[in-house]
């Protein structure tokens, strides 16, 4: 992710004396993301390479913090694909630098992909349903951050911000929302930010889930839902009907969908277009300051979002085949 915190060699070799992980070899900051700072950090140990991810939590209390790091030791002891923490010399997973939370995790084989096939969909479905169906075992509960309230919070802070076209488009579908968001969809466990950069693939073969920092208690729907927007588009940002329902019949292995969900299907493609439109709004308006930042284009979403609001009616059918 961004570089906001910058950690000096000394540094994070005092750091990680606290870990039996061997010396320091190399380390580098990742640039790609928007949230924390990250490293790649290369350690040997017996003279063996071993590699790692060094994230400083920016905007994370540590209780927060607690409940990802557990969460993530949940899923990868439940064998879903998924990046596991590592503990220090007395057991915990989370310390402090510069008065931040951070922490080391395994760093997973392979690299991120830019394209998808209906093979790839059905796998991220497949791990997606694992991750799901462990997480109803976990006990630890946290609220989405960025939900309901958010969204109107967030909106409000735009209405200076955007052109006449946004804002319409923008107070229209918050009032949408409003009127959709009581339905009884399943809940649980979700990890809320699975898009293509958020997964490691070795080849053609998912290596594993990344990144679990927006992870909360929601509709599991609504996790589908982000996830297909990003993982089963068209160049043109329409929802292409064949990965979505390899995607959805890949997760349908580990939890089948219920009724109700197939009927909020496509609103919950508009609230997971909405929620990312409103997030990249927001830091493209009220950028943050870091070394290394990449803000993502928030048109792309605006693109998503008034697709799915067009197309509503159609995607009623992008089931499960």
């Amino acid at each position: 992710m961004s570089v906001y915190t910058t950690i000096e060699r000394d540094e994070l070799e005092q750091f990680l004396s606290n870990y039996n992980v061997g010396e320091l070899k190399d380390y580098r900051g990742i640039s790609d993301g928007i949230e924390n700072t990250n490293y790649f950090v290369d350690t040997i140990k017996d003279g063996t390479l071993q590699r790692f991810v060094l994230t400083i939590f920016e905007h994370h209390n540590q209780d927060e913090m607690q409940y990802y790091l557990n969460l993530m030791h949940h899923l990868a002891d439940h064998k879903v694909p998924s990046a596991n923490p590592v503990a220090d010399n007395e057991g915990h997973y989370l310390r402090l630098f510069a008065g931040k939370p951070i922490a080391l995790v395994e760093r997973l084989v392979g690299g991120s992909i830019t394209k998808t096939t209906v093979s790839i969909c059905e796998q991220i479905g497949v791990a997606m349903g694992k991750m799901h169906a462990a997480g109803l075992s976990f006990d630890q509960h946290q609220p989405n951050p960025r939900g309901p309230h958010w969204f109107v919070e967030t909106a409000n802070a735009l209405q200076n911000k955007l052109p006449a076209e946004d804002l319409q488009i923008l107070n229209d579908e918050i009032a949408f929302q409003k009127a959709n968001r009581d339905a009884d969809l399943p809940r649980g466990t979700v990890h809320a930010d699975l898009f293509r950069d958020n997964s490691l693939w070795d080849g053609d073969q998912l290596s594993g889930i990344i990144d679990f920092y927006y992870a909360n208690d929601d509709a599991l729907l609504y996790d589908l839902a982000v996830t297909a927007n990003d993982w089963c588009i068209l160049d043109d940002f329409s929802l292409d009907k064949d990965k979505v329902q390899a995607f959805l019949n890949g997760y349908h292995q580990y939890r089948p969908l219920t009724d109700i969900e197939q009927q909020y299907w496509p609103v919950l493609l508009r609230t997971g277009a909405l929620r990312f439109w409103l997030s990249r709004l927001y830091d493209k308006h009220f950028p943050r300051p870091g070394e290394l930042v990449h803000t993502k284009n928030p048109d792309e979403f605006k693109a998503i979002l008034i697709d799915r609001i067009a197309k509503q009616s159609k995607y009623q059918s992008y089931w499960v085949s």
